[in-house]
């Protein structure tokens, strides 16, 4: 389920034809470098990324984690929780896959992990998403955050299956920090949880224990649907 997050927002996507980019409402010096500007133009461009509100609450704060506060946290996640790896990773290529992994949402929406109604064509629009996002690059650019990208969702290196673990981790923090959170919004089960959050324990024997700890006591609260 590429990019399928525990209780994330869906909000409308940005249509594929649609014109107008951010740097068009105030155009960049035309004396810049021409690659120069492409970069700065992506940079500005996923600032969209800080509008798109997921459903995991904040333990902060009263409020909703949007997916750039969101990317970070996965971003000092992997230093920190590295060693629970089974399998020896390249810490700054982690990085680098948690970072890139929800930036096709600026187009293509996020989609509640939970929520099978609103998967349904999410591959085909984060697919249109990260054609369009990552041309913005040069060239040589775009192909390296592309396949970031394809990596993170294909899951086929010990880095990318860390990356995703720590993607399903997180909001599993915030929803026991929230007394159930998005569990409750959506009427999960516990084993519900558990199915959609498995890729926590392919990736680390320690993590995915702590994961059925952290679900089996939330059970016992009532924080999750009892079937």
């Amino acid at each position: 389920m590429p990019g399928a997050c525990d209780g994330a927002l869906v909000i409308d996507p940005l249509p594929a034809d649609a014109p107008v980019l951010l740097v068009d409402d105030s155009p960049l010096p035309a004396g810049l470098d021409s690659r120069l500007r492409e970069q700065l133009t992506f940079i500005v461009e996923i600032d969209r990324l800080k509008t798109v509100l997921r459903a995991s609450p904040l333990a902060a704060a009263d409020r909703r984690e949007n997916d750039a506060e969101h990317s970070w946290h996965l971003a000092m996640m992997v230093p920190l929780l590295a060693e629970y790896a089974d399998r020896p990773i390249d810490v700054g290529h982690t990085v680098q896959l948690v970072l890139v992994h929800d930036l096709v949402e600026v187009y293509a929406g996020d989609t509640p992990l939970y929520d099978a109604a609103a998967r349904a064509g999410q591959e085909a629009r984060e697919q249109a998403a990260a054609d369009r996002l990552f041309a913005l690059l040069p060239t040589d650019q775009g192909t390296r955050l592309r396949a970031l990208w394809d990596e993170f969702e294909a899951r086929a290196t010990p880095e990318a299956m860390f990356a995703k673990a720590l993607d399903r981790l997180q909001p599993v923090l915030l929803n026991w920090m929230a007394a159930g959170g998005t569990w409750r919004t959506y009427g999960a089960t516990a084993a519900e949880v558990l199915h959609r959050t498995s890729a926590i324990g392919e990736a680390s024997a320690t993590l995915g224990t702590a994961l059925r700890t952290i679900v089996t006591e939330a059970e016992q609260r009532g924080w999750t649907r009892t079937p």
